[in-house]
């Protein structure tokens, strides 16, 4: 019998703690269940937490949770006001977009700056339907980690052929340069044409199946060329 009670409590308990959520999360506004700034995601994990509690220990007094979800309502409004209202608290909570590529190709401070790389910076274009880093003029990260890019007018025309990163950051990607067939020795033969003195002085290379690479040095403006594969190799 007071195995049944405990349930029927804990049900009810559930019920009324999901209605508190559910009004509560209506007024925190659409962004709050789309795409969140930093602080909206540390208050929604905050709340989820203390909503667990009363819902879990029958214990404690469902009032308390209660209490506890508004309080973080509270703030959540509070912080949305100064969000909107002042500018350098905007910045500071929430950050500022990151422009990591721009006319001059990738901008490997921004990059790292967000905690990224090179590779991260083009699964999010091609996730956006960009291929090659070539064919956009501009691109970034917002404040709450979603990705833009500005594409050239003609882009569609220079992705005709699926790019494979060949150096990352200075360090050969040996998978990659196992598919496409080549050998390191073909490719530091195009960085010596291309006065590069040493393979850890590229941010990236790539290379498409019709030997356009994309060429950036660190601290450079980055550059397309073409080349003819040995063997005619394609991919």
């Amino acid at each position: 019998m007071n195995k049944t009670i405990n349930m029927v409590l804990v049900m009810i308990r559930t019920a009324v703690i999901f209605v508190v959520l559910l009004v509560i999360m209506r007024l925190m506004g659409k962004r709050q269940i789309g795409e969140m700034q930093p602080f909206e995601l540390v208050i929604t994990l905050l709340i989820a937490e203390l909503a667990c509690i009363p819902m879990a220990d029958a214990s404690i007094p469902l009032l308390y949770g209660i209490v506890s979800v508004v309080t973080i309502y509270i703030l959540h409004e509070i912080m949305t006001l100064f969000d909107l209202k002042v500018k350098p608290w905007k910045s500071f909570i929430s950050g500022k977009p990151s422009v990591v590529i721009n006319k001059n190709g990738i901008d490997d401070y921004q990059l790292k700056r967000n905690n990224l790389d090179v590779s991260d910076l083009i699964e999010s274009l091609r996730s956006a339907g960009y291929f090659s880093l070539d064919c956009v003029d501009y691109a970034l990260y917002e404040a709450n980690g979603t990705f833009s890019a500005l594409p050239k007018r003609d882009y569609e025309q220079m992705q005709d052929s699926l790019p494979l990163v060949i150096i990352d950051n200075g360090n050969y990607d040996e998978k990659n340069l196992e598919l496409t067939g080549l050998t390191k020795e073909f490719f530091d033969g195009v960085l010596k044409e291309q006065k590069v003195q040493s393979v850890k002085r590229v941010l990236v290379l790539t290379a498409d199946g019709n030997g356009k690479l994309y060429l950036q040095v660190k601290g450079r403006k980055f550059g397309t060329l073409h080349v003819d594969y040995p063997e005619h190799k394609v991919w």
